[in-house]
């Protein structure tokens, strides 16, 4: 939940989003990029180590899926970039120098529709840029007690992408939806897999509180070190708080650096926050600039699929559950299986719906992930068509789905194997009251005017039916027993 903020002042956010990207190699020289697990410092060589005499060569795929990237957000893309020295001293960095982009920019001028609390606001991209990532700092405690750090060289140069978005959110929960559209945004043309717990999404926040009708400054605050959506959230809240808690006071607002804690809920200065000119910017003397022709960048256009809000836009219009469609999105997979289910002639609602809800549940309890769908779309198609004509209930659909992944069977022979649904009046009047004569409980709590005891019943027949009870004659009948009417 947002932090109130006094209506005296107002919260300036802008967010910086660093992006692994998918690729096999690191920026600017052959290493592969794929060090997950591996042991520290076996994914190095000259280039990354930052020796002197050699010379960075440029990772064509990365730039394209930086492009590709821009492409998704509406932005600019210019003719004319090239790559900059950043030049800071950290232990992290081992040229004590970043190659990065300043002034030329692989993409610029774009922006993200963000819906937050059912209101869409519209957040500015100011730039796309890449550039190598640093060295990863492991802070532990040595044998005799002394603080140690030690470093792991595997990420040195690994290709990086950030977005950087213009100072135009105002509350901790818009960052939360921003930032989550965006991991689901990379995910969703494919550029990285962007999973903030392994490091793959990195956010920094630059927040600053202004009184109202004040024209904002050049002081905001940094805060680093947020490795959730969770942890964004609170720590800007924080810091919103803090910040407006000290101008009330009439305190002086430092422009720094903070790291956010979670175990105390609090962010904590690191050092004082850099200017521009204070990182020594001038051109990477050893890469060429690079032109980006029409060409190019038009054919990475007709590599981007359609965008996952004119795809939920679509279902919606169809008559699906904004909250199930927004679900759905999440996950480019799913959203092209259920896509398929509709294509084989099931109403996209009820694909939806049950994509979301059941193939979903089954696929996390068998912890099978999307992209490794043991089934074809025209299975499930079938056995929702069964389910809608009435050959098996919403019940025994789920278990036969269940079995379908776990088997391999197809739905007809699963449903035929189970006998189809049992929707005979004069077959379930029999069972109906067997169960009603065995349960007084719920006779009694139904007449208290207790509606669940239907539902308790509804289940016993179900039981005794294995399933196989059409849920709409069960009730039925139930009530008409109840009610004492024949």
């Amino acid at each position: 939940m947002s932090a109130a903020v006094s209506s005296d002042y107002r919260a300036v956010i802008g967010l910086e989003t660093h992006v692994q990207l998918q690729t096999e190699s690191k920026m600017f020289c052959g290493c592969g990029a794929d060090y997950a697990g591996d042991e520290p410092n076996t994914h190095v060589c000259e280039v990354c180590l930052g020796m002197p005499g050699v010379l960075p060569v440029i990772n064509r795929k990365a730039v394209d899926l930086t492009i590709l990237t821009g492409l998704a957000l509406n932005c600019r893309i210019p003719e004319n970039a090239k790559f900059d020295r950043k030049n800071y001293a950290y232990p992290d960095l081992m040229k004590w120098y970043q190659i990065s982009q300043y002034d030329l920019p692989l993409c610029e001028a774009g922006h993200l529709d963000v819906v937050t609390s059912g209101r869409k606001d519209r957040i500015g991209v100011t730039r796309v840029h890449l550039e190598e990532d640093t060295a990863k700092l492991s802070h532990v405690t040595g044998s005799d007690g002394s603080p140690a750090s030690l470093i792991d060289v595997n990420r040195s140069g690994s290709c990086l992408m950030e977005i950087v978005s213009e100072p135009d959110i105002t509350s901790s929960a818009q960052a939360m939806a921003y930032g989550a559209k965006i991991r689901d945004l990379l995910r969703w043309i494919g550029v990285s897999t962007a999973n903030m717990q392994d490091g793959e999404l990195r956010i920094d926040a630059n927040v600053s509180v202004w009184r109202q009708g004040e024209a904002t400054g050049d002081v905001k605050v940094e805060v680093k070190n947020m490795n959730s959506f969770r942890a964004l959230g609170r720590a800007l809240d924080f810091e919103i708080d803090r910040q407006s808690r000290a101008r009330e006071a009439g305190q002086a607002i430092v422009q720094e650096t903070r790291g956010w804690d979670e175990d105390s809920g609090l962010t904590v200065p690191q050092r004082t926050k850099e200017y521009a000119h204070d990182y020594r910017y001038f051109p990477e003397p050893d890469l060429p600039p690079l032109l980006i022709p029409e060409a190019r960048v038009s054919g990475l256009r007709l590599r981007l699929p359609r965008m996952p809000d004119q795809v939920a836009a679509d279902l919606v219009a169809e008559g699906c559950p904004a909250g199930d469609v927004e679900e759905l999105v999440q996950d480019r997979v799913l959203t092209e299986f259920a896509l398929s289910v509709v294509g084989e002639g099931v109403m996209a609602k009820d694909a939806v719906t049950w994509i979301v809800h059941e193939l979903r549940r089954v696929l996390n309890d068998r912890d099978v992930p999307s992209g490794q769908i043991p089934l074809q779309a025209t299975e499930v198609a079938s056995l929702l068509v069964m389910r809608g004509d009435g050959v098996v209930s919403s019940t025994m659909a789920s278990e036969v789905l269940d079995e379908m992944i776990a088997t391999g069977a197809s739905a007809a022979e699963l449903v035929a194997s189970r006998g189809p649904q049992i929707s005979g009046e004069e077959e379930l009047l029999a069972v109906a009251r067997d169960v009603i004569g065995e349960n007084p409980q719920a006779v009694e709590d139904y007449r208290a005017g207790k509606a669940r005891a239907v539902q308790f019943l509804m289940g016993q027949v179900m039981r005794v039916t294995k399933g196989k009870a059409n849920p709409g004659v069960v009730s039925e009948l139930i009530r008409r027993q109840l009610d004492g009417v024949e």
